[in-house]
């Protein structure tokens, strides 16, 4: 969703999600989605290479990390992203 519509990734996020970007802190979901769809590149493409799950916390909760390659439109080299969640379990129940 990204790659192609990252205003659609509001729902992804909550008032208390906290996003890190190059060591600046944003949260909320409003903020990040206006992070994200401000950066300086409208095209590019993920490649993603990892994804490792890990139970976390008594409650069941889950934490994610996801590794890969972000390839930018007229660049040769990609560049590498890593991000880790602590999904809802909100955002589980969208995804069924």
């Amino acid at each position: 969703m990204f790659d192609s519509n990252r205003a659609g990734l509001a729902s992804l996020y909550e008032d208390g999600s906290m996003l890190t970007f190059e060591g600046q802190k944003i949260q909320g979901s409003q903020n990040i989605v206006a992070k994200l769809t401000s950066l300086p590149f409208q095209q590019c493409q993920h490649s993603i290479t990892t994804v490792d799950c890990q139970p976390s916390g008594p409650a069941g909760g889950m934490l994610v990390f996801v590794s890969g390659n972000l390839q930018l439109a007229g660049e040769q080299h990609a560049l590498k992203f890593s991000q880790v969640c602590v999904p809802s379990t909100s955002i589980f129940v969208q995804f069924r």
